[in-house]
């Protein structure tokens, strides 16, 4: 919320005045009058909701399509100037066919410059194109020639950089759910030719896409922080890639890609576990989750914020309001099953949503539902967990036929990697088959019991029935069978 009264504090009269009077003019009054509270008066949320009448969800959806429409007027305004140098590009064989040598020499000069404070290398390649063919009898034919050599080759490393950017994070969903070593190696293998890539060019841009994914592999695939002796630190980064920001805030590539940084810091701060810190960047971060999640799976893995979010809920004893959130968060959300790794993190997500409201039916719809229409063969051990989230809320649902079903088949898996490989899902089936067993005496002692050696396991890949809270609630809830 803070970061949206800045960026309205921060608007000019005048982008102020034309945010609102289109809100006007949409019949968007609610908005209206929320936007002027929030850049004229100091009032808090709860005052703001008592004066428009509202409850704290449709607070929450109000200040979202608030934020939403600031962010589109914004990014016309970017789109305005840039929108024209480009229809100017693409205008170019008239200029040649129609005027004078001279003067297509000199417009397409100072079409270059403004291509070069765009650091657009696809249309720099167009422009020195040309001057190099207008140039063909001048001296200056091989300086264009060079000049458009070298934008070709800086073309060509800008597409290899995102290719290998979309390709890591493709790779990391596969690492995330396996948890392999061959994984590990492939993502470290992507990271150093990404370095080698950048390495070729003095280009800001190459330097914002291998920190995208620099930073990244540090939190969590070299969790051990052994590459900070070789780099600059992330908070170093971090400002580096502000000021890029900011020196080139017509870059419309760069105006989306804040919302990745500041995903990345709130991430950053999580991983070190200064909460506060990261409090500055989550409301940022969760207004735009829905958009994050469709829209930038080639810049990061962005079903990482489900499970920082649902963490933060168990941390602030306040996963039970996560349920009623969802319905507005992602009420227009696309869901890609052909993305696997995000998909199976996003149903994951909203069955635990849907369990700390205790919807425990509707929590184990999602769950079959993703184990009949999703192919886990690739990843083992999530298929085991999986099963045992929902096995919980057969138990919890009294349908102990099903329950023993499911209980079988997971057990014939883990006879199959070995009870090492899963003694974490063993304990947890443990707990279950105690909560459902005829044996009434005791159930409390005996889960109370096994639950520490539960906690005290970890593993090296994405385990649901570890946001599983294990709290009294939980002993007591499969004590009354």
């Amino acid at each position: 919320m803070a970061k949206l009264k800045n960026i309205i504090k921060q608007l000019s009269e005048k982008d102020f005045t034309a945010i609102y009077n289109s809100l006007l003019e949409s019949n968007a009054e609610k908005s209206a009058y929320l936007l002027k509270a929030l850049r004229e008066r100091a009032l808090s949320d709860n005052k703001i909701m008592n004066e428009l009448e509202v409850n704290a969800n449709a607070y929450y959806t109000l200040r979202s399509r608030l934020n939403l429409k600031i962010e589109e007027y914004l990014m016309e305004q970017l789109e305005s100037p840039r929108t024209d140098v480009l229809r100017k590009v693409a205008n170019i064989n008239e200029i040649i066919f129609t005027k004078k040598k001279a003067i297509s020499i000199a417009t397409l000069k100072k079409l270059e410059k403004e291509l070069l404070d765009y650091d657009l290398a696809n249309e720099l390649t167009v422009i020195y194109k040309s001057l190099k063919k207008l140039n063909i009898n001048s001296p200056d034919y091989f300086q264009y020639s060079q000049l458009y050599n070298r934008h070709v080759a800086y073309m060509l490393a800008v597409d290899k950089a995102e290719d290998l950017l979309a390709d890591y994070f493709k790779k990391y969903g596969d690492y995330m759910l396996n948890g392999g070593d061959v994984e590990k190696l492939g993502l470290n293998l992507l990271m150093k030719e990404m370095q080698n890539v950048a390495k070729l060019y003095e280009s800001h841009r190459l330097y914002v896409y291998q920190s995208c994914m620099y930073i990244f592999h540090r939190l969590f695939v070299e969790v051990d922080d052994n590459m900070q002796q070789e780099g600059e630190s992330i908070e170093d980064i971090f400002d580096k890639v502000q000021k890029m920001f900011e020196t080139y805030h017509l870059d419309s590539i760069y105006y989306h890609l804040n919302l990745v940084f500041e995903f990345l810091k709130l991430e950053y701060y999580n991983h070190y576990k200064v909460y506060r810190q990261a409090e500055k960047y989550f409301e940022e971060v969760n207004d735009a989750s829905s958009n994050l999640l469709v829209n930038y799976p080639t810049f990061t893995f962005p079903g990482q914020f489900l499970i920082s979010k649902l963490e933060r809920n168990l941390r602030n004893n306040t996963e039970a309001e996560l349920y009623q959130e969802n319905e507005n968060v992602f009420s227009d959300f696309e869901i890609d099953m052909q993305d696997v790794p995000k998909h199976i993190v996003y149903i994951t997500y909203r069955a635990l949503s849907c369990y700390y409201a205790d919807k425990y039916d509707e929590a184990a719809k999602l769950i079959n539902h993703l184990l009949n229409e999703v192919s886990l063969k690739k990843y083992p051990f999530i298929q085991l967990e999986i099963k045992s989230l929902l096995a919980l809320q057969y138990v919890l649902l009294k349908d102990y036929e099903l329950f023993n079903q499911l209980s079988n088949s997971i057990q014939r898996q883990i006879r199959l990697f070995g009870k090492d490989a899963c003694e974490n899902i063993l304990h947890f089936l443990k707990i279950l088959k105690i909560s459902t067993s005829e044996a009434k005496k005791e159930k409390a002692k005996k889960i109370s019991a096994l639950i520490p050696r539960l906690n005290s396991l970890s593993v090296n890949y994405f385990a649901p029935t570890k946001l599983i809270k294990l709290d009294e609630k939980f002993i007591n809830l499969l004590s009354d069978f």
